[in-house]
């Protein structure tokens, strides 16, 4: 629990960290984006085109580029096809994301699980060696 005093860097910020953050990371469709890469290890367009429903072509399409560009993820052609992975920025988000289902699983119980009972990520997946977001 943080304690009744503000919390405040040691150094200060010229920029919010969390609104530099949110700047690719904020924008719709690219949290379940990165899951899909990252957790499911779906890799390709037309993969995360079906993973994720309701996304469009276009928005999928810029959303990669956006990505890319943001140093999140890099294209691997192959001689047939063309592949996303994350990169070591990219792999940072993963316990943001873990935190994101660990939340959700608590608070939106009701509405992510059919029995409505909330979870602790280590119910969730077992053996997964779990570590706090620092």
């Amino acid at each position: 629990m943080l304690s009744e005093k503000p919390l405040l860097p040691s150094v200060p910020f010229r920029e919010c960290p969390i609104q530099v953050s949110l700047g690719v990371l904020g924008r719709k469709w690219t949290m379940l984006i990165l899951r899909d890469i990252g957790f499911l290890k779906v890799d390709r367009f037309n993969q995360i085109m079906r993973a994720t429903p309701g996304l469009t072509p276009r928005i999928l399409s810029l959303r990669l580029s956006q990505l890319e560009e943001a140093g999140f993820l890099r294209r691997v052609e192959t001689d047939h096809s063309v592949r996303w992975a994350l990169t070591d920025k990219g792999e940072d988000t993963l316990p943001l994301l873990l935190g994101f289902i660990e939340f959700g699983s608590k608070w939106n119980a009701d509405e992510v699980f059919e029995d409505k009972r909330p979870r602790r990520l280590s119910e969730l997946f077992p053996g997964l060696p779990l570590r706090k977001v620092a």
